[in-house]
């Protein structure tokens, strides 16, 4: 186990383009939220010791895959991977250690659901290594948490966030709004509670219906409805504007940062670094290749057993792919995207309808400055239309 916490990022030394990234999947939930599609799974038990060989398995065979390489951050993602024994983060982050160099200030983070049981653990996980915590209150209202799903309220919430700010010097929670008949009224005062802690950053997302998940099958039945498209759109602007005034100014779509603390770990994903992934369902962008590997959890494991890796899918991007992929998620970003870089991955011209971005940009929806294009204010709450009508067929 190493000493002490990992030391942490600062604005005065950001992430190298050329820094890997690397992201671990945690797949076990308490609880299945009905909002959430991620790559989440209920089980009565989990075999701590297993797993941890199998995830220090999975990452070896990666590390095999890319050597030489600096390591600019560290993200433990689920599920929960806050109900991860210390004891497997710890062992994670020091084999990472002993494969990859470390950059200066790495960035080591563990997304953590803020119950009363996990929040216990926090000051081991950060004697483990991890640096920064990201925690899923996702509101501020006890109502609001029992339509979500959540297992906590408010106060348990709080006090979660309260242990979090004393463990670890960089913090950040998550917070969803759109909610069915959530007033702007309502909205504005929730984001000045959430603002008013102080944390160095806030992932604010709209509700969204996505397939297959509980909320889907109720909107499918006329059960549950969203605020539509303008509703949601006053909602965005006033988070921009009330997030921007106290200091924590959107750099990603839904992503709110005091300068100099945005996620390290997630700044490479939208500026389309390689990072590896491991752990069930995990994606991987490395060397011009994508991975992904098997989701459900024991055939993760029976994957491990049979092959030393859990990969289902390994296959070279070609570059057109490279570039579209690059460009939907740059122009997440408030710096957005250089046209320069989209034309060297595609290996020529960039695949951009060329007439569409010069309309796009008459109609104030995007700013060209030289190479260099981004959504404008007006066009970030429209930003899936932009690219859909960017993007040459």
């Amino acid at each position: 186990m190493i000493a002490s916490p990992a030391p942490l990022s600062r604005p005065d030394a950001p992430a190298a383009p050329d820094d890997l990234a690397l992201y671990i999947h945690w797949p076990f939930c308490v609880s299945k939220c009905p909002y959430c599609d991620f790559n989440s799974h209920v089980r009565e038990g989990v075999d701590q010791a297993r797993w941890r060989t199998a995830l220090l398995a999975d990452l070896a065979h990666e590390a095999a895959l890319l050597p030489g390489r600096r390591l600019g951050s560290i993200f433990f993602g689920g599920g929960t991977p806050s109900l991860m024994p210390p004891e497997t983060v710890a062992a994670l982050i020091d084999a990472a250690a002993d494969h990859w160099a470390f950059a200066d200030g790495i960035e080591i983070t563990l997304e953590a659901n803020p119950s009363s049981v996990e929040a216990a653990r926090f000051a081991d996980i950060a004697a483990a290594g991890v640096n920064r915590v990201s925690l899923g209150l996702q509101a501020l209202d006890n109502d609001a948490l029992g339509f979500l799903g959540r297992a906590h309220d408010v106060a348990e919430g709080l006090a979660a966030l309260e242990t979090a700010q004393s463990a670890f010097a960089r913090v950040s929670f998550d917070l969803i709004y759109a909610r069915p008949g959530q007033s702007p009224e309502a909205w504005q005062a929730e984001l000045a509670h959430a603002l008013a802690f102080g944390t160095e950053h806030l992932s604010l997302y709209q509700l969204t219906i996505e397939p297959g998940t509980r909320f889907a099958t109720l909107a499918a039945r006329g059960d549950l409805a969203i605020p539509d498209a303008d509703a949601a759109a006053d909602l965005f602007e006033a988070t921009q504007a009330m997030t921007a005034a106290a200091g924590l100014p959107a750099y990603e779509i839904s992503n709110h940062a005091r300068p100099g603390a945005e996620s390290r770990h997630n700044l490479t994903y939208w500026r389309y670094g390689d990072y590896a992934g491991i752990g069930p369902g995990a994606h991987g962008r490395r060397g011009g290749c994508a991975t992904f590997r098997r989701k459900k959890p024991e055939n993760w494991l029976a994957a491990l057993d049979r092959n030393g890796h859990g990969i289902e899918l390994e296959e070279p991007l070609l570059p057109d792919d490279r570039a579209v992929e690059a460009l939907l998620m740059g122009l997440r970003l408030r710096e957005g995207i250089d046209l320069a870089r989209i034309a060297t991955l595609a290996g020529g011209k960039p695949p951009i309808d060329g007439a569409a971005l010069e309309r796009l940009v008459a109609q104030g929806l995007l700013r060209r400055t030289g190479t260099q294009i981004a959504a404008t204010a007006q066009g970030m709450p429209v930003l899936e239309a932009i690219l859909r009508t960017l993007v040459s067929a």
